[in-house]
């Protein structure tokens, strides 16, 4: 990866995500709270190093990157009421290795469709929510 590439990359500048919504270090990726939290619990796990491809890790790293993914979701689910937990790698907006782990709650508005196409204002949390919900993720997490 050139330098250009990663000065272009709103997480390597840290413009990307927020970093009042940071739940805590797993080991090769940073936990987030997603800025829109319509979708309760959303998650963001940012790879410290920048890379934007699977096959650009090792087989170890890859494999460390699946159990903070898998460790995400299931602490996810202690906190919520979860139907199910979706996990995605795009990269298509932040050329960035970095997974949302989104949970499906029983009462959500739109279980059959993908996150990214349910139209929704965006949900903000206040500092107090955000403290909170940053509280129980790193307690389920056991982050300090």
């Amino acid at each position: 990866m050139d330098d250009q590439t990663q000065k272009n990359c709103k997480i390597c500048e840290k413009a990307w995500p927020l970093a009042n919504h940071f739940i805590g270090a797993l080991g090769l990726t940073d936990a987030y709270l997603f800025e829109d939290q319509f979708f309760p619990g959303w998650t963001v796990l940012v790879l410290k190093e920048h890379q934007t491809e699977l096959f650009q890790l090792t087989q170890g790293e890859r494999g460390q990157l699946m159990e903070e993914v898998s460790l995400v979701g299931e602490n996810l689910t202690q906190v919520y009421s979860v139907r199910k937990i979706n996990s995605e790698l795009l990269g298509n907006q932040v050329p960035h290795i970095h997974w949302h782990v989104v949970p499906r709650l029983i009462a959500d508005p739109a279980p059959l469709k993908p996150v990214w196409s349910v139209s929704h204002e965006p949900v903000r949390l206040t500092d107090k929510d955000l403290a909170e919900r940053l509280r129980l993720l790193r307690g389920a997490l056991r982050i300090s």
